[in-house]
């Protein structure tokens, strides 16, 4: 009875020392301000595949001349992916089709973009996707903006 008890209270003390390390977490990316919701999908299915699949939701950050995109349930300090402002080409924006509306968040806009050579969405709220856009167009002179 003593031991299940002492396990009982170990696992629960795990568990809320994780979702603290979670909050602690975001409370760190988001320090620094310009941050937004925003879920990415950085390898869109071929046609006819579903359209809800490959979405992953987190945060992500305006950093100098790049976004930085943390996934939301993951530790990791670092960000998984790192736009860079001039080698965003933004093909086209979008509403969530189909399976899509359920994998993202309510009011998403869906905007297809291309970095190195790879293709990205990012769906994000209607203000976050003007201020991201704004951000885009405001880069230093002489760089290239490619915004549809």
């Amino acid at each position: 009875m003593v031991l299940a008890l002492t396990v009982l209270g170990v696992a629960l003390l795990l568990l809320v020392l994780g979702l603290f390390a979670f909050g602690l977490r975001r409370r760190v990316i988001q320090r620094s301000g310009g941050t937004f919701d925003c879920s990415a999908r950085f390898a869109p299915p071929a046609s006819g595949k579903s359209a809800g699949k490959g979405w992953r939701y987190g945060v992500a950050r305006y950093n100098g001349d790049r976004v930085e995109w943390f996934r939301v349930f993951s530790y990791a300090p670092r960000p998984r992916q790192s736009l860079h402002r001039e080698r965003i080409e933004v093909r086209d924006r979008r509403l969530p089709q189909g399976d899509e509306e359920l994998a993202l968040l309510p009011g998403a806009v869906v905007l297809s973009c291309r970095h190195d050579g790879l293709d990205v969405e990012l769906a994000m709220s209607e203000d976050a996707l003007t201020g991201f856009l704004a951000w885009l167009e405001a880069a230093p002179p002489g760089q290239r903006v490619n915004v549809a």
